[in-house]
């Protein structure tokens, strides 16, 4: 099996009923920090359920060194962060040790990578 460096992370986040706009300020913060501090975020991208009810932040960092930067540079959101619930969160790709250990406790999946496709190009 193929040892992938990269990670994609999928988190699944619980809006409570009127929050949603509190939601996409939390989204905009953390984008905004993310471009100001982060070195290996490769994509973030933030979504809402079309009930209103979950946000999904869909991420891909270059290793797990940049997870765990990020989520050093995140601590400042925790107040606003603090008003949403994970309902959990799914790792594609192989954390390190201190990752894992970093995120201990926590709600989290992780899938290995089996096999994939690149990119495919038209004929």
């Amino acid at each position: 099996m193929e040892k992938i460096n990269k990670l994609q992370i999928h988190t699944v986040m619980k809006i409570p009923k009127g929050k949603v706009e509190l939601f996409k300020q939390f989204a905009a913060e953390s984008i905004r920090l993310t471009n100001e501090r982060d070195t290996g975020v490769l994509k973030q991208d933030w979504f809402v359920s079309s009930d209103r009810t979950k946000g999904v932040i869909r991420e891909e960092y270059k290793d797990s060194e940049a997870v765990l930067e990020h989520m050093g540079n995140m601590s400042e959101l925790r107040e606003l962060s603090s008003n949403f619930s994970f309902d959990h969160v799914n790792v594609y790709g192989d954390p390190s040790p201190e990752l894992l250990e970093a995120t201990k406790g926590a709600d989290m999946r992780v899938y290995s990578f089996s096999q994939g496709l690149d990119e495919m190009i038209e004929t």
